[in-house]
């Protein structure tokens, strides 16, 4: 029966009724913004990376009649300052960046929907703050593992994109290739501006590729994306997504029974492949995996976004 369903689609653009300005440090400002119904059920939306920020088309996964949407810039990315700013940045201070946005707010509990890093992020904010969750939609989904890492940076993806492989790890010296999370970051944090950029140029085409499927070379992105996704990004990976050992999450995902779970995951998702939306629905008592056949990475690819909005609009039922 699902294959004769009418596809859902994304809801019509929107602009924010609010928008401001959090801080949460002597460092750190995050920018937030609230779109949809003022007085409607809270959802909050965590976006990937780390350092990719918002873009418009976000706030279209939610029904803008039933929901109240929030969503924030988390340090350093993009919208938020200083840019691309990794001292005071690590998943614990986002976790507590969520619970201060929810309090500066006056939100008690929300659903929470995170893809890709924002899946990780919404589970490990889940696991310490259990009693403001209600329900979680995750996409694409990352547990930070070492075998997910691998992967993307050492042995996996480079046999889909042996092209842009090479275009990967070509700034990369052979004797550091053993460790291109390390070596990148190197270059990211070099003193030299341009030195940055180009290396953040590189890191983000690799991650293109294995989004986009497609093995070609990638037109540029902006810069400041670029820099703010690339050395965020590689910040988390060089140290685990500083979670502290291996199984975080899933030793502990046990833990959100009774919190309702709705997993989208593609088939076809070269960024974080589907083992790890498997591994997590076999050990979370009350999550339900929707794998999609064709599905990419790519939250907006027409078969991805259509079990999205179903999930949205599914969960309604909770308020």
């Amino acid at each position: 029966m699902r294959e004769i369903m009418e596809m859902r689609t994304l809801y019509p653009e929107i602009v924010p009724y609010k928008n401001g300005m959090l801080k949460v440090s002597s460092l750190h400002s995050l920018y937030y913004e609230e779109c949809g119904n003022p007085e409607g059920a809270p959802i909050l939306f965590l976006h990937g990376g780390p350092g990719v920020g918002l873009r418009e088309y976000y706030r279209q996964f939610f029904d803008p009649r039933f929901y109240r949407i929030v969503l924030f810039a988390q340090r350093g990315a993009v919208q938020s300052t200083p840019h691309a700013e990794i001292e005071e940045n690590d998943t614990w201070a986002l976790v507590e960046d969520i619970e201060r946005l929810r309090v500066h707010l006056g939100i008690d509990r929300w659903v929470v929907f995170g893809g890709s890093w924002g899946s990780t992020l919404a589970l490990t904010y889940a696991l310490n703050h259990k009693e403001r969750v209600m329900g979680l939609i995750l996409r694409g989904i990352y547990l930070g593992r070492r075998r997910e890492q691998d992967w993307i940076y050492k042995a996996g993806a480079d046999l889909f994109f042996p092209n842009a492989w090479q275009r990967f790890i070509g700034p990369i010296a052979p004797q550091k290739r053993d460790n291109l999370v390390a070596a990148y970051y190197d270059l990211l944090n070099s003193p030299d501006k341009k030195i940055q950029a180009t290396a953040a140029q590189t890191w983000t085409a690799w991650e293109d590729s294995l989004v986009l499927i497609n093995d070609q070379l990638m037109p540029p992105s902006d810069p400041l994306l670029a820099l703010c996704c690339a050395r965020i990004e590689c910040h988390y990976m060089l140290h685990d997504l500083f979670l502290g050992e291996e199984n975080y999450i899933l030793s502990r995902i046990r833990s959100l029974q009774g919190i309702p779970c709705r997993i989208v995951q593609g088939q076809l998702d070269f960024c974080c492949p589907p083992f790890s939306a498997v591994d997590l629905c076999q050990q979370y008592p009350d999550a339900e995996l929707r794998l999609v056949k064709d599905g990419t990475h790519w939250s907006r690819l027409p078969s991805i976004a259509d079990e999205l909005v179903r999930a949205t609009d599914d969960f309604r039922k909770l308020y």
